[in-house]
Parts: C-alpha cells; sequence; structure tokens
C-alpha cells in the first residue's frame, strides 16, 4: 500500500512538471529562440494591443516594443496576428489601432 502512494506522489509530480512552460528569457545572449505557436503569438499580440491602446498614438516598431516590453521579433508576431485580424492600420512606418 505504501509503494501506491508513492508511484502516485512522483507520477503528480511528474505531472505538474510537464506542464510547466518551459519558454525561457536569454538574458546574457544576444539572439533568443522565440517559440512560434498560437497561443504565444496570441499572448503578444495582447501585449501589442495594450500598448498601442495606452499609448492612444501612432507608434514605431521600436516604440511598440519598448512600451509592451518585448522584443522587437516579439512585436512583429504580434503585429501580424493583429493585422490579419484586421485591428490595425499603418502610415508613415508607424502603426496604430484600425
Amino acid at each position: 500500500m505504501a509503494e501506491k502512494k508513492t508511484t502516485k506522489k512522483a507520477a503528480t509530480e511528474k505531472a505538474a512538471e510537464a506542464k510547466k512552460t518551459t519558454v525561457k528569457k536569454c538574458a546574457t545572449a544576444k539572439k533568443c529562440a522565440i517559440v512560434v505557436n498560437a497561443e504565444n503569438a496570441g499572448f503578444k499580440a495582447g501585449d501589442v494591443y495594450q500598448a498601442l491602446a495606452a499609448a492612444e498614438k501612432a507608434m514605431t516598431i521600436k516604440e511598440i516594443a519598448k512600451a509592451a516590453k518585448i522584443s522587437e521579433e516579439e512585436t512583429l508576431l504580434g503585429l501580424g496576428w493583429l493585422f490579419k485580424e484586421g485591428k490595425l492600420q499603418a502610415a508613415d512606418d508607424k502603426v496604430c489601432l484600425a
């Protein structure tokens, strides 16, 4: 009986480990791998949208990345998502909400 409890506990710990996200930010390296999947793209789109909504003006990619506290690559990922949904418009190298 005691063996089943330890096995069950170990299985629960393994399941908890598997549920943790494995996205890591690179503090020292210049190049980081960006995980490209629908969930991550959606989160980055949300970050970009919130930054533009808070600014209430057209912004460049660098300004959006700084305001959203994400990389420029992640900003482009989010912008692509929002452009596809028709939520953005571009003018003079800047982007604003549609």
